[in-house]
């Protein structure tokens, strides 16, 4: 029998808890390391509608990449958000594991391990999944890591060269293609007909590493949350073009990854869920007068990701995405 115990094992040996920022809050964070578990849903973020749907398909384990509990907390009665989430969470018995900056530093590991099939599956870190949406080869750290998580490949961002060629305009049509859906879509700053061959990428807010991605060489660098200043200043310095992509849809192609190494390790059934938690839902382009887009991909709702089963992001003033059934890609043993 799989307990929680041993999904707890098996994530520390490939993101282990000190390799986590210092103000990082990651690990167990609701539920029993005894109780058993059969099923897990992966997600970005442990809002009620991912807790809704762990219920909804049998799942006695959620893993989720963003800290419920980042920030003290003196409460969590249900008159809170927290709160609530937390409450639901133990009155249906599922347990919620984290990891977040530890799995941003994480190079691929291997599931090795008792139960283990025959291959076994590489496991990646958050911006090498990020990489590989775009197949980028000869991949190195962005920004190298220092502490408890120092060696290896290990560090922040990941930076590698496309497969040939191809001008911003087109890479940016080719990322929006490859990751989910959502009202964000991808943007560009730069000169569209650049061309780009090296190309820096972080999975989430990014706009930290801008002066790294200008001293490794790339043409273009693909995060999320950059701001208007950040973006503008580092463009007049002669800084690589920048795609400024949703910050969950950025980090979601992480968890398939590690859905499928528990599966190969453990053999538990894994399900990644495809409800849209980022937070904007409506996306209207500057001076089309009368007319809304409205990505099929909002907070809460369904998508079906390009490159698994679908519809990618919004892109050129317009969105797409086509519901899968039952909000979830499945990892069976």
């Amino acid at each position: 029998m799989v307990t929680v115990a041993d999904v707890c094992d098996a994530m520390r040996q490939w993101y282990p808890e000190q390799w986590a920022q210092p103000w990082d809050r990651v690990g167990l964070v609701v539920g029993d390391p005894a109780d058993p578990v059969r099923r897990v849903l992966y997600c970005v973020d442990c809002v009620p509608a991912i807790v809704e749907q762990a219920i909804e398909v049998g799942a006695e384990l959620i893993v989720a990449h963003h800290p419920l509990l980042l920030r003290g907390v003196s409460s969590v009665a249900t008159t809170s958000y927290k709160g609530r989430v937390v409450h639901r969470l133990i009155r249906a018995g599922v347990a919620l594991y984290v990891a977040h900056t530890n799995a941003d530093v994480a190079a691929p590991a291997i599931a090795t391990g008792p139960g283990a099939a025959p291959g076994h599956t590489a496991v990646p870190g958050v911006s090498d999944a990020l990489a590989a949406t775009l197949s980028l080869a000869d991949l190195r750290p962005l920004v190298p890591a220092d502490g408890a998580a120092a060696g290896e490949g290990r560090g922040f961002g990941r930076i590698g060269t496309l497969p040939a060629p191809v001008p911003l305009a087109e890479l940016t049509r080719q990322v929006a293609a490859a990751l989910p859906a959502t009202a964000w879509g991808v943007r560009a700053a730069g000169d569209p007909a650049r061309m780009v061959r090296t190309v820096a990428v972080c999975g989430g807010a990014g706009d930290t590493f801008l002066d790294a991605a200008t001293a490794a060489g790339a043409d273009a660098y693909l995060t999320a949350d950059l701001r208007h200043h950040p973006a503008s200043e580092h463009l007049a310095d002669g800084g690589p073009a920048l795609l400024d992509a949703a910050h969950w849809a950025t980090e979601w192609p992480w968890l398939s990854g590690v859905a499928a190494g528990l599966t190969d390790r453990l053999a538990v059934e894994g399900i990644v869920s495809s409800v849209v938690t980022d937070p904007w839902t409506v996306h209207a382009p500057s001076g089309a007068a009368g007319t809304v887009h409205t990505a099929s991909g909002a907070a809460g709702s369904k998508h079906t990701a390009s490159g698994t089963t679908g519809a990618g992001s919004a892109a050129g003033g317009t969105s797409s995405a086509a519901a899968d059934g039952n909000g979830s890609e499945e990892f069976r043993s």
